[in-house]
């Protein structure tokens, strides 16, 4: 396989392949298998200015959704967090869909849309689509969009858990009292693990403190803004207390089924999400290790988004 060619906020870095030639022949895809680099070292992030472009969308989405266009189906996955999409091609949208899209993504937590061919345009225009919503990044916080190439006939299904509705359903006293809390978001864990196992660290890690409660640019809808592995401590609180209140917030995110949503993939099915306002997990309920019971396989392009703003002008801080 060649030298392949990633990109990281705006950094081109040379990258060898992760698997021998033997593991890509069991791919469809083998192109868009993991990469790993060894050598490079990534300057510290810096502050860029952020537009949300769903700031500037038709809130009627009706250039997404135009009524001269029936085979366009669109369905709700659950009340509370998702959306379907059915015959729409991300890879034909325009500026203004794109805008609408965005506002969509934010509003619904994550859109699902099948049958794309958005798998076989290329490595650029793939970078180029997602680099309409934000810089590019490996990381979060920004829209995320995962396509899948090949799919179990069963199975590695991904759950969304909305962090918007999951703030709706605390109590006023307990929502005042997030409201005015900030959290340590720490980098170091991941970094340390990394290092004991022998793997190169492109990047040093942060830490850095984040509004528990965030507000969305685009919506103006309140989310949590908390995730177990990151977030490691309340500022302000004891060691006791801040561990008792991020466990119950914790718990209340990945035990809310009333506000979460499954998507059973199909192979050219493309899901992009907000990592602002949702939390999400992978079913791992069958044997990645045995081929027979079929490959999972895809490939994700990342965007940066904003410096999260809390309540009455809280914000972070690094």
């Amino acid at each position: 396989m060649s030298t392949t060619v990633t990109e990281t906020s705006g950094s081109a870095i040379t990258v060898r392949p992760a698997f021998d030639s033997t593991i890509h022949k069991q791919y469809k895809y083998g192109e868009y298998l993991p990469v790993y680099d060894e050598t490079t070292t990534l300057p510290p992030l810096q502050s860029f200015e952020f537009n949300d472009r769903g700031l500037v969308a038709n809130k009627s989405k009706s250039n997404l959704f135009p009524k001269d266009h029936p085979d366009i189906k669109v369905s709700q996955l659950t009340p509370q967090i998702g959306t379907e999409v059915h015959g729409l091609q991300l890879s034909q949208l325009k500026d203004l869909q794109k805008d609408e899209l965005a506002l969509l993504i934010a509003e619904r937590g994550v859109v699902v849309f099948r049958n794309q061919d958005f798998k076989d345009i290329g490595v650029e225009k793939q970078k180029e689509f997602g680099r309409y919503f934000g810089p590019l990044h490996i990381h979060p916080p920004g829209i995320t969009i995962l396509t899948l190439l090949s799919v179990p006939p069963t199975g590695g299904d991904t759950i969304w858990a909305s962090q918007t509705a999951a703030y709706k359903r605390l109590s006023t006293p307990f929502k005042t009292l997030l409201e005015g809390l900030r959290a340590e978001h720490s980098g170091f864990p991941q970094a340390d693990k990394a290092n004991r196992d022998g793997k190169h660290v492109r990047r040093q890690p942060v830490k850095s403190e984040h509004p528990i409660v965030r507000i969305h640019p685009a919506t103006g809808q309140k989310a949590l803004f908390v995730q177990p592995g990151f977030t490691k401590r309340i500022i302000g609180l004891k060691q006791e207390e801040s561990d008792g209140l991020l466990k119950i917030l914790f718990k209340h995110i990945a035990n809310g089924q009333d506000f979460q949503a499954r998507v059973r993939w199909e192979e050219g099915t493309v899901a992009l999400w907000d990592n602002r306002v949702t939390a999400h997990t992978a079913v791992n309920d069958y044997d990645v290790h045995n081929p027979q019971e079929g490959l999972r396989h895809g490939f994700r392009i990342t965007t940066l988004a904003d410096k999260p703003k809390g309540v009455a002008g809280l914000e972070s801080v690094w």
